[in-house]
């Protein structure tokens, strides 16, 4: 059953609307994450790795999250702000597809594919 035109309207407002609390959301996450991340680091005076390494892998993250390290911690508030945007390239798509605009679900789905492909690519490097 085809939607009215009205529908379809105000079902992409509801996801413009989505899309900003998705960052904002996003944003504050991360934020808050990066700030517990510092302020063990400012309490602790120690990164929790030896000298100037840092956790470069999700293994990595993920041991020094289980042991509390604040670099680790720092790590993740990152990942949380790379991956903010990539979860707005997903509900365009789906925005996209509700609105049966087929060349933007192409691009769209063009620029996902891009962003993990460099996402493993950056993982291996």
């Amino acid at each position: 059953m085809k939607q009215s035109p009205k529908n379809v309207s105000e079902e992409m407002a509801d996801v413009e609307v989505m899309i900003g609390k998705i960052l904002r959301i996003g944003v504050i996450i991360s934020a808050s994450i990066m700030i517990v991340g510092i302020v063990l680091l400012i309490l602790t005076g120690k990164s929790g790795y030896p000298g100037d390494t840092y956790p470069t892998d999700f293994s990595q993250i993920g041991q020094g999250l289980i042991q509390f390290k604040p670099f680790a911690i720092m790590m993740l508030g990152i990942f949380c702000l790379i991956l903010t945007p990539v979860l707005r390239v997903v509900v365009s798509i789906y925005s996209f597809y509700k609105e049966h605009d087929r060349m933007y679900v192409i691009i769209t789905t063009a620029v996902l594919i891009i962003l993990a492909v460099c996402l493993i690519v950056g993982i291996r490097a």
